[in-house]
């Protein structure tokens, strides 16, 4: 008897109808409560860690929360790796390949194409591709790095070495899908397939499964390692390191891993696509009679001209200044962003050189607004 589904909604203590946004955003809460990294040699943290990811490989992807609110099919197996066709060891791929071209069923109630399950020569199924996050300063994101990265992933169970079934015995054939998989009704002059509600699509069944996994043939884990972060990357870039995923059944090709850059904000810089932009600060009379100041880049300072009679908002950039371009293209720019530092309020001194300022700057910087709108005005009367 298939072990109960375990239920994933209250694992990650949200309700049935949670949207995407909700699932993803507990999953985060709790994986960064429960993280191996903050409680470590805590067995218990380290075993709901194992859970929460578990419940998040499921509900986070629309096709396995379906099968897995259906209770059916996939659902019913608890499967550690997460509804994944390469849990089965090929026996899901048959049943697409028997509904979806790789032999259709025939009016007389039997599938045609490749018999699967225990009696098919089944292709080996690549191992399940993973993805993870990880943090990172903004130093590390501009200058590369390498980070220790805790993956929740399954491994072949070491008790039954993978067939789901207690040691000394095999799982058998099913006795009602005959090992393909799948059961097909005929109706009129089509036949429906679905999966074997015996043996869930899996071809076999197991009498006596393992006390080790439960049948399911593998265990929950997390892999610890250090990846090299590359210079350059971006919040939310996306690495692949292939063949780092989870292994495939009974040995075969193991998947990848995706892993989900996060960059913590930079006090000075703010990204820009391939560039950084720098807001820079001016006093009034620097703006006015310009000047040489100091501007801060990603290996220190540079000098940079200010012209006179810089305005409120001018950018200026440094060539070739800025973060490395992934992939080894070169860099970026920086652009500096000049701002006027207008004070909020003035000493008796700087008020009397305000004062005498205004005296002496004649003009008035509005006149020409005003005869612009008048202009304006007399056109729309006549």
């Amino acid at each position: 008897m298939p072990p109960k589904q375990p239920d994933y909604y209250k694992t990650l203590g949200v309700g049935k109808n949670a949207s995407e946004a909700e699932i993803k955003k507990a999953y985060r809460k709790l994986a960064r409560q429960y993280h191996p990294d903050r409680n470590a040699g805590d067995k218990k943290a380290e075993e709901r860690f194992k859970e929460i990811s578990q419940a998040h490989d499921v509900l986070s992807d629309p096709d396995k929360r379906k099968a897995y609110d259906r209770g059916g099919m996939l659902g019913g197996f608890g499967m550690p790796g997460g509804f994944d066709a390469s849990s089965f060891g090929g026996g899901f791929s048959d049943i697409l390949s028997n509904l979806f071209g790789g032999g259709a069923a025939t009016p007389g109630g039997r599938a045609g194409g490749r018999a699967g399950g225990a009696r098919g020569g089944r292709a080996q199924q690549r191992g399940r591709d993973l993805e993870t996050e990880v943090t990172l300063t903004f130093d590390q994101a501009v200058n590369g790095a390498q980070v220790p990265l805790a993956v929740p992933t399954s491994q072949q169970c070491p008790t039954c070495r993978g067939t789901g079934a207690k040691p000394g015995t095999s799982p058998k054939v099913c006795p009602v899908c005959s090992g393909r998989g799948i059961e097909s009704e005929s109706q009129g002059i089509f036949s429906i397939s679905q999966p074997c509600s015996n043996c869930h699509g899996t071809g076999t069944v197991i009498d006596d499964p393992c006390p080790t996994c439960g049948g399911s043939g593998a265990q929950r884990t997390v892999r610890r390692l250090r990846v090299n972060i590359p210079a350059g990357v971006k919040d939310g870039s996306r690495i692949r390191l292939a063949g780092k995923g989870e292994g495939g059944p009974r040995g075969a090709e193991a998947g990848d891993l995706y892993v989900i850059t996060r960059v913590q904000d930079s006090p000075v810089f703010k990204r820009s696509g391939e560039n950084l932009e720098v807001e820079v600060p001016l006093t009034i009379p620097e703006a006015v009679r310009g000047g040489v100041i100091e501007v801060p880049t990603l290996s220190g300072t540079k000098r940079l001209r200010v012209p006179a009679g810089t305005k409120h908002g001018t950018v200026q950039r440094l060539r070739g200044e800025g973060p490395h371009r992934l992939g080894g293209k070169g860099r970026g720019d920086i652009h500096y962003r000049f701002v006027i530092d207008v004070p909020a309020s003035l000493s008796p001194e700087q008020d009397e050189a305000i004062d005498r300022l205004s005296d002496v700057m004649n003009g008035n910087p509005r006149a020409d607004l005003y005869e612009q709108a008048a202009k304006s005005t007399t056109g729309s009367e006549s």
